[in-house]
């Protein structure tokens, strides 16, 4: 998802609430810094307007993501959720942790799993680093695709400079706030919310038969 998560507009959340069971596992982790409770309260009050349930997991920091307790509940939920902030510190307490291990373990299992602006960033790989629009390592949850979250706030400097460093072949996503890119269980993409996703291969605009199934 672009941004701007869990308000009017999102209405797509209704339809992976219904694939999930109604019950969404909110981790505020990327906004660590940015009074994460004020995350977990805009999602509880998003998803009950819906017909669901959201409740948070505070793993705000990298102790958070070593405990079996909060590895546990990632793992045994249907639905689990990412937040937006701040895609390194976000990065920087996932990775190689027991509790992205569990998150791996419940996708392969079936979960849902979606992520908003920092959320959608690190879930691929390669991940966009937002400091210059140049390229890093993301977590790969999905691999050979990257995401430009918020895509209307960058000027076309930065995403020209951004889709010129793409590694050849990989397909970058510019996605709108409010708006999502959804991939079915069958491994097709489609495209939901108020706003645009836009496709670019090689600094070329492509279609969503590029991105990977």
């Amino acid at each position: 998802m672009g941004g701007a998560e869990w308000q009017e507009g999102c209405d797509f959340d209704a339809e992976l609430l219904a694939e999930a069971g109604g019950d969404v596992l909110v981790l505020p982790t990327a906004a660590a810094y940015e009074h994460p409770e004020r995350a977990v309260a805009t999602a509880e009050r998003w998803f009950s307007s819906i017909g669901g349930r959201a409740r948070g997991l505070m793993v705000l920091g990298r102790a958070d993501a070593e405990q079996e307790a909060n590895a546990a509940a990632v793992r045994s939920s249907p639905f689990v959720y990412l937040g937006g902030g701040s895609p390194l510190h976000l990065r920087s307490v996932l990775k190689d942790s027991i509790v992205w291990d569990a998150l791996l373990d419940a996708w392969h299992d079936g979960a849902t799993v979606a992520g908003s602006s920092a959320g959608a960033m690190v879930l691929t790989d390669p991940m966009v680093d937002p400091r210059g629009g140049a390229f890093t390592l993301g977590l790969g949850l999905i691999e050979q695709l990257a995401v430009i979250p918020h895509a209307a706030t960058w000027s076309h400097e930065k995403v020209d400079r951004t889709l010129a460093l793409a590694p050849g072949g990989v397909p970058v996503a510019r996605i709108e706030e409010r708006t999502a890119l959804l991939r079915d269980p069958d491994g097709r993409w489609h495209v939901a919310g108020v706003g645009a996703a836009t496709i670019f291969v090689d600094h070329q605009q492509a279609g969503l038969e590029a991105l990977p199934s």
